[in-house]
């Protein structure tokens, strides 16, 4: 007699995630997946993960590497398959059905982490297996350090009250990271700005485009609407003549998140940062930012420190050269207002087009999706002779996403690519990798699926999706992570691919992003979208000495971000802390130029409030980036970008190593040494500042 859900009135073995998959490269039969399936899928994973851990935490023999870390890797897997399923498509294509299902489960399994992490029975035989640890292989050694620190920082060494209030807090924080997540979700999918064609002047041809279809999708009245999709809000503060509309749309951008009502995050924000400082204090930190960094490659917040106030010092001096120049620009074109922060791009636009003769509406079509994609497909295969084969057919989660089989240089199979490019309101903003299933070869060659999301404002049918220089660069970005998960070549899962410190994970992105802009690729790939012709050799010029055009402004706003994050998690008492006077107040101590926002408002601050991944972390792109702008000149110095040799050597000790080794040894290994800040500050054009 079969076991009946009666959440969903039909039989479990009907339930995918109790079937074995035959879908091709096992990806998860999306087909077949209702939103139904995940409550009992994940009743029966976590019933099944109690078990595992119990017989491992309960095994009489000896505490030996094999049967307890060993077993530790291969346990939850069903666990892991359904969470990664769910998880991912509640970020890329959500509804309510999902939403209330994140919202029940989130908790559920940070508690479920929470009890595994500070299980005593377990922990002790973890901690004697750590003690009988010789005769293990480098990668075995680095697995067992890994999950006993893991399990240190976790509160496995705290007394019973101790361990209690730790799960309550762990719980608490990750609903109150989902509830972060689906406000933003709401606020962005609740706004638009509905216009008619006198509102449109200035706008390009493509936004224009995008804009009358969203009207359309939306069933709204009005010929054009703009959402807050970055698609949307970029082009829109470019090129928009009407200052009226630039400011309403500008201020709904920052407000995300704090505008009242149900959807405002400041209270939850608040919450968040005192759990947090909570959380360090009993594991013995003075703040959350010194527990959090204490296993990063900066370890400390004044490391951080040093680094932002270096940078932020030639920033924001170049920044204030530059509101100079735009003010200017405006006065020359009879403004009589003080350049705002929603003049800032409209006007720096304007002043990039004066210096280097550069119009964007000339320069989109040169960068249409496919052929960016195409020279990031190109690219990996000249470093580590990588093909990618469009497999079509496939049952995929949505019509829009698409999927390339990867394979090496002698043919075999190395992963599944899976592109997910385009906005839509069920999917939250910004631009991931992620992954369906990760590499390991614990139990077999296990290949990994993994996925890239974008969100590039839709074209219509029959039409070319044409990129912004910044949006091609996000591209490279996010396909540099996915080379981090493809080329991953490991044994066990806690190490494999992007699970390396949050400080090092961002090197292979922001070094990908390097090649985008080497004259050969651009030669290459950047063909009109209409003629096919190569972009002219003047333009491309013009659009590489502009390289460093507005890197003030690009410091200032990620900086001012970096900063706001590091003060809030460095507080030893934020218990009731007024996030919104806070943050102004820290502001204020690093004299932000008032024509300049943060990158993320407090608000909105997803990498930071919507999980724990970046929290006390979002200084790692920046110091990430004195890794990559170093490691990129590794190969200048050869006088060959694509040097087989440094390729590599890239390729063994950064790309496919996962988390073998310290961040420091790895970037030695690769380098020779270690870096220092002065290729980011030549990256910038702020070495002579």
């Amino acid at each position: 007699m079969s076991e009946t859900s009666s959440a969903t009135g039909t039989s479990l073995d009907e339930n995918p995630f109790f079937q074995v998959w035959t879908t091709p490269f096992d990806l998860p039969p999306f087909d077949q997946i209702s939103p139904g399936h995940f409550a009992p899928a994940f009743a029966r994973a976590l019933t099944e993960h109690d078990d595992e851990i119990a017989a491992i935490a309960s095994c009489r023999e000896p505490a030996d590497f094999a049967n307890v870390i060993e077993a530790l890797e291969r346990s939850g897997r069903r666990l892991r398959r359904v969470a990664r399923v769910f998880f991912n498509l509640s970020s890329t294509d959500s509804n309510p059905a999902l939403q209330a299902i994140e919202r029940e489960m989130s908790p559920k399994l940070a508690a479920h982490g929470a009890a595994i992490s500070m299980n005593a029975a377990l922990f002790k035989r973890i901690d004697a297996a750590a003690a009988s640890a010789a005769g293990l292989n480098e990668e075995q050694a680095r697995v067992l350090l890994r999950i006993h620190k893991d399990f240190i920082r976790s509160g496995a060494r705290l007394d019973e009250a101790q361990k209690a209030r730790m799960a309550q807090i762990v719980e608490r924080m990750a609903a109150l990271g989902t509830q972060f997540g689906q406000n933003l979700l709401a606020d962005e999918a609740d706004f638009v700005m509905e216009l008619g064609e006198a509102d449109m002047a200035g706008l390009t041809d493509s936004l224009r485009a995008s804009a009358a279809r969203t009207a359309k999708e939306r069933g709204l009245s009005c010929a054009y609407a703009i959402t807050l999709s970055r698609s949307h809000v970029e082009p829109f503060l470019e090129t928009s003549t009407r200052r009226d509309l630039r400011e309403t749309l500008f201020n709904a951008f920052v407000a995300r998140g704090a505008r009242g009502g149900p959807s405002d995050n400041h209270a939850i924000i608040n919450e968040i940062v005192a759990l947090r400082a909570e959380k360090a204090a009993l594991l013995g930190y003075p703040t959350y930012a010194h527990y959090k960094l204490d296993d990063t490659m900066a370890k400390t917040p004044d490391s951080v420190r040093s680094l932002l106030d270096q940078v932020w010092a030639k920033g924001r001096a170049r920044a204030l050269k530059e509101v100079a120049d735009l003010q200017v620009m405006a006065d020359s074109q009879g403004a009589n207002f003080k350049i705002a922060a929603h003049d800032w791009r409209f006007y720096s636009t304007k002043l990039r087009a004066a210096k280097f003769d550069i119009d964007d509406a000339q320069a989109k079509p040169y960068f249409e999706l496919e052929n960016m994609r195409a020279a990031a497909f190109d690219v990996a295969g000249k470093l580590f002779g990588l093909t990618f084969e469009e497999r079509r057919g496939l049952a995929l989660y949505h019509p829009d996403v698409r999927a390339f089989e990867v394979k090496n240089a002698q043919g075999a199979h190395v992963a599944l690519f899976v592109a997910d490019d385009f906005a839509r309101a069920s999917k939250r903003s910004g631009a991931w990798m992620t992954a369906f299933r990760s590499q390991q070869k614990l139990d077999g060659d296990v290949r990994p699926i993994i996925v890239n999301v974008l969100n590039v404002a839709k074209p219509g049918p029959g039409e070319p999706a044409l990129l912004s220089l910044d949006e091609a660069r996000t591209l490279f970005h996010e396909f540099g992570h996915a080379l981090h998960g493809m080329l991953s070549d490991v044994v066990y899962p806690r190490i494999s691919g992007t699970s390396v410190s949050s400080d090092f994970v961002e090197l292979p992105s922001q070094l990908f992003e390097h090649w985008l802009t080497q004259p050969d690729v651009l030669r290459r790939f950047a063909r009109h979208v209409k003629t096919g012709a190569a972009m002219p050799e003047d333009l491309l010029e013009r659009i590489l000495a502009a390289r460093t055009f507005n890197q003030g402004f690009a410091t200032v706003e990620y900086c001012a971000s970096a900063y706001v994050d590091m003060d809030f998690h460095a507080l030893e008492h934020p218990a009731n802390v007024d996030c919104a006077a806070f943050t102004r107040k820290r502001l204020d101590a690093i004299a932000m130029p008032v024509e300049i926002a943060m990158r993320h408002s407090t608000s909105h601050f997803a990498h930071v409030f919507s999980g724990e991944g970046y929290s006390a972390g979002y200084y790692s792109y920046l110091w990430s980036e004195v890794l990559d702008a170093d490691a990129f000149d590794a190969f200048l110095e050869t006088g060959d970008a694509f040097d087989p040799a440094v390729a590599q050597l890239l390729h063994e000790f950064i790309y496919s190593a996962g988390g073998k080794r310290e961040p420091d040894d790895a970037y030695i290994a690769f380098r020779g040494r270690l870096p220092t800040p002065d290729a980011l500050l030549r990256k910038r054009g702020l070495a002579e500042v």
